[in-house]
């Protein structure tokens, strides 16, 4: 049996300008962190000739074609399994559609898992790629390549999405006392609204692609707003950090109408009469975690508590996509 895991993800600068419809225009930056919430894969020869898949569905197929699962499917292909004598399943500490990023996580888990399968050790860089291969590329989704990457590399890590479709990735340059703070005080609590990504991103794409002047003016904002991030965090400015985490979602919420809601408006005004420097709803937005930067993250975690919200603790994780069992 082959275990995998991937870890999700939290954006802390830059996040909707990894997007091609953006990135092969203008360039695209942006800082995001691997947290110690992890999609885990498990893939094991049977005896049985037929392929079984365990996700929230349960398959049995007589061949790669049959799958539903989409991102299953075109991972076989791509990898070209032909045996039907394969079981795979899926679990993960957080559910889909919260904003962590769980479509790349779950991507590059599976990418790697079926890689082992084949006794084929494949690096960081192009698993990721290969990951975006099928997200983007094949099943033509509309999302950013920052889930696929930070998953496949970990840590705290800076992307420059390049115009020719390059992908530079390096470590956030933190001190170890930078490092303990930032992970200390930033507080994720999960609103209780799932929703889907797509619906959201593709509003964006569609107008980047047809020139919105307004949707491009809002991306260099935030790409601007990533370096500006990064500077903070590599200079140890923890609360100039929480600042512009605030500045990023005021302005990402003129992005779509459907990036909040009156609720999550309510829960964000109170934390920041609360404790808060800063926050703002991970990923594409319209549900998932709300996160903050605390300064008194005692009053902060009490107030959003009583208010109802569910906090989730974290770690951040510097392994990435890896192979638990082989």
């Amino acid at each position: 049996m082959i275990i995998t895991r991937s870890p999700l993800r939290i954006s802390l600068g830059g996040g909707g300008t990894d997007l091609p419809s953006y990135y092969r225009r203008f360039g695209g930056f942006l800082v995001a962190a691997a947290i110690d919430k992890f999609v885990y894969i498990t893939v094991h020869r049977t005896f049985v000739q037929e392929l079984i898949v365990k996700y929230s569905k349960l398959e049995r197929v007589k061949s790669v074609d049959e799958i539903e699962h989409p991102i299953i499917r075109e991972s076989l292909r791509l990898l070209k399994f032909e045996s039907p004598f394969i079981e795979i399943a899926s679990m993960a500490d957080i559910p889909a559609g919260t904003g962590l990023g769980s479509s790349g996580s779950f991507t590059t888990a599976l990418l790697k898992a079926l890689h082992a399968y084949q006794k084929n050790p494949i690096r960081q860089d192009p698993l990721a790629a290969q990951a975006c291969q099928i997200e983007l590329d094949i099943l033509q989704e509309p999302i950013g390549k920052q889930d696929q990457y930070i998953a496949a590399y970990g840590g705290i890590t800076c992307f420059e999405f390049g115009r020719d479709d390059s992908v530079k990735a390096w470590p956030l340059k933190v001190s170890e006392e930078t490092l303990y703070n930032l992970e200390d005080n930033l507080l994720l609590f999960f609103t209780g609204f799932a929703r889907s990504a797509s619906s959201i991103l593709k509003d964006q794409d569609d107008k980047s692609k047809t020139n919105n002047l307004d949707m491009l003016e809002n991306l260099h904002f935030i790409k601007e707003l990533g370096l500006q991030s990064k500077t903070a965090l590599e200079a140890g400015d923890l609360l100039e950090f929480g600042r512009l985490m605030d500045v990023h979602w005021q302005r990402k919420k003129q992005r779509s109408g459907a990036m909040s809601n009156p609720q999550i408006n309510t829960w964000y005004d109170l934390a920041m009469a609360n404790g808060a420097v800063g926050g703002k709803l991970i990923g594409a937005g319209g549900g998932g975690f709300l996160m903050f930067y605390a300064q008194d993250k005692a009053q902060l975690r009490h107030t959003l508590r009583k208010a109802g919200l569910q906090e989730v603790r974290f770690r951040f994780d510097f392994e990435g996509t890896k192979v638990l069992v082989q």
